[in-house]
């Protein structure tokens, strides 16, 4: 995200980021007051540690949430930008509210559940505020700030973080509450990356034809998807690598459902047709949502 001299308040109020945040910070308040804090699970980043020291020095959670995060928005927003950072601030704000004023009972006492609920609905909060446009987790952003100042991906700043956060719960709550807090971990890693991302897993398939053309009428005219053609070149095989031609590489953006259709339907004007698959994160815009396959 690039940085911005201006607040864009019409994006920060928009009813689509509202209703986002606001959902995402009830359902995030849920799984903390209902299932992870009676049992004192841990989640990982700024979270956990407030959890943690809310159990050692008896200082109410929303205080220590808005005052753990204070720093991370302060460093991030020279990278992130004004509009992120007020939204992320707003969001902690609230949801350091909902955990003083709102009163969730206790759910249940089975530890397994209550990692693998908690641990989801952290997870499932978190990925919609991030829908919404901003973080209640300020390690996100340090990480992010790290990374470019360092050789340790985020990925790697993020695992040692937590892993520290939960060696503190194993040394103050146990070994069995340390493994558990994992178990949360992963399961609201998992969930926010779901919510965050999105369900559908979209896919670049790039096919490389000598019957280029009778392939792009196929994919866009038989089987309704859309496409982007790239000129380059084929050839340069070992014992000949002189010989080479002209060619199209033809790039659809598709779900997992479709690779296998698209491949059957151009191995059979093209048996020696070159597929290769790369994962994508996130696709907007254009006819990309128009997935369905025409018979």
């Amino acid at each position: 995200m690039s940085k911005s001299d201006n607040i864009d308040w019409r994006s920060i109020f928009s009813f689509e980021s509202i209703f986002y945040t606001v959902l995402g910070l009830f359902i995030a308040v849920v799984g903390l007051k209902g299932f992870m804090i009676p049992n004192n699970f841990l989640d990982g980043g700024v979270t956990a540690i407030s959890i943690l020291v809310n159990k050692v020095l008896e200082i109410h959670i929303s205080v220590l949430l808005i005052v753990f995060n204070l720093p991370f928005l302060f460093i991030g927003y020279r990278k992130m930008g004004k509009t992120f950072i007020v939204q992320s601030f707003m969001a902690i704000l609230i949801m350091a509210a909902l955990m003083y004023f709102v009163n969730v009972p206790k759910v249940t006492n089975d530890k397994v559940l209550i990692a693998v609920f908690g641990g989801f609905l952290m997870g499932l909060g978190i990925g919609l505020v991030i829908r919404g446009g901003g973080v209640i987790d300020g390690l996100e952003i340090i990480a992010h700030y790290t990374n470019k100042k360092t050789a340790f991906t985020a990925s790697e700043i993020i695992m040692t973080f937590n892993s520290l956060v939960i060696l503190g719960a194993a040394v103050k709550f146990g070994l069995e509450t340390a493994m558990y807090s994992i178990l949360v971990y992963f399961t609201a890693m998992k969930t926010s990356d779901y919510v965050a991302n999105g369900f559908e897993e979209f896919t670049a398939l790039n096919i490389i034809s000598r019957n280029h053309d009778l392939v792009k009428s196929i994919i866009v005219n038989d089987l309704g998807k859309a496409i982007t053609v790239y000129k380059g070149e084929r050839g340069y095989l070992p014992g000949s690598f002189d010989i080479k031609s002209d060619c199209d590489i033809i790039v659809t953006i598709v779900t997992r459902l479709e690779i296998h259709r698209i491949k059957q339907e151009v191995s059979k004007i093209d048996p020696n047709a070159f597929f290769f698959i790369q994962s994508i994160k996130e696709v907007s815009g254009g006819i990309v949502k128009q997935t369905g396959i025409k018979a």
